[in-house]
């Protein structure tokens, strides 16, 4: 079983949507029982709590369902048990960087690193801007999970 964990600050509106995108690739393409997920975020400000409202209704209204996830925060047990570990943003990532073992370095990356259609590296963050933030979260992050995909069914023959 491989094992992806998406992660952005808060675990509310870029992670789980990211989730929510590659979770039902998988079940579209018939790899749930070969790839698991989870999201979580660098910080602790919403653990427990469901998605951004909006970044749920954003998803819905292109057939994703982000209500049964819930944010936790990321732990040092996490960079063992995850084969990928992909941060949302730069800051995101230098952060993991910074509490990442030495020996699970090599686990870290951008999501966006596996996208097609965009040079940029950083997904970035809706929350302060509108309902248009949400829908660009969303283009992007469907882009870079079909690249992903295709890395994973290369690297990993499933």
């Amino acid at each position: 079983m491989i094992s992806i964990l998406f992660v952005c600050m808060g675990n509310i509106c870029r992670s789980p949507t990211a989730r929510g995108v590659f979770d039902a690739l998988l079940e579209k393409h018939g790899l749930t029982d070969k790839v698991k997920t989870d999201s979580a975020g660098t910080g602790a400000w919403h653990v427990g709590k469901a998605p951004d409202s909006r970044a749920r209704e954003a998803a819905k209204a292109r057939g994703y369902d982000l209500d049964k996830y819930r944010a936790r925060q990321v732990t040092e047990a996490d960079f063992e048990k995850f084969d990928l570990v992909l941060a949302m943003d730069k800051d995101n990532l230098v952060h993991l960087n910074k509490i990442c073992p030495a020996e699970h370095q090599d686990k870290l990356k951008l999501l966006l690193s596996y996208s097609a259609a965009t040079d940029d590296l950083e997904v970035p963050d809706p929350y302060y801007g509108g309902k248009r933030g949400f829908e660009l979260v969303l283009d992007l992050v469907e882009d870079a999970c079909e690249g992903l995909l295709n890395h994973i069914r290369k690297k990993y023959a499933v």
